[in-house]
């Protein structure tokens, strides 16, 4: 496993080690032992799966403590940009995001500390995404930033005619009236 670090502290991106040969590939998604010598403390409790089609953005979405949550973002098949925003109030790339194509050919993958709101967009036909968490979903603690926030000014990589959103994820309110208590 590579990591690879970004601007954003503890924002990782791992690149397995992949092994193919004629009869396909294998590689460990996943291994405790190797996120510790990488100095990444993460011990995930919840495995989470989506299925999207082009078009659809999905997020921002976070949990405030004392349910907050870090994820290991992986994409089973297809493509995604895949997006997080730092809300650790302390943190010099507050206020900031990071974005990234994630796709099943490369196996790339992003690491997303706690205290980051997270969202993608999928740019292939249809998409398969994966995460582990290392906190249990709790819909109390559950909230969200607009997608379309200026403030923040994210490129999805998807035409504004060509966006799927959920009317959940509509509803969010803009990044400065955002609840964060990281």
């Amino acid at each position: 496993m590579k990591t690879i670090e970004t601007e954003f502290k503890e924002l990782i991106i791992i690149q397995p080690q992949v092994f193919s040969d004629a009869r396909g590939y294998f590689f460990e998604s996943f291994k405790q032992e190797a996120f510790i010598e990488a100095g990444l403390l993460f011990k995930p409790v919840q495995d989470n799966e989506s299925k999207s089609v082009k078009g659809v953005i999905r997020g921002l979405h976070y949990q405030l403590k004392p349910f907050e949550q870090a994820k290991l973002i992986r994409v089973v098949t297809g493509k995604i940009y895949d997006v997080a925003v730092d809300l650790r109030t302390e943190s010099k790339t507050y206020g900031k995001w990071f974005g990234i194509d994630l796709d099943s050919d490369s196996k790339t993958q992003l690491f997303i500390p706690k205290g980051f709101a997270h969202g993608f967009s999928v740019l292939s036909d249809t998409a398969v995404i994966q995460y582990k968490c290392d906190n249990i979903y709790n819909s109390r603690y559950e909230r969200g930033i607009a997608l379309n926030d200026p403030f923040l000014n994210i490129d999805w990589k998807v035409g504004e005619t060509d966006r799927i959103i959920s009317e959940k994820d509509m509803k969010h309110p803009l990044f400065k009236n955002a609840v964060k208590n990281f």
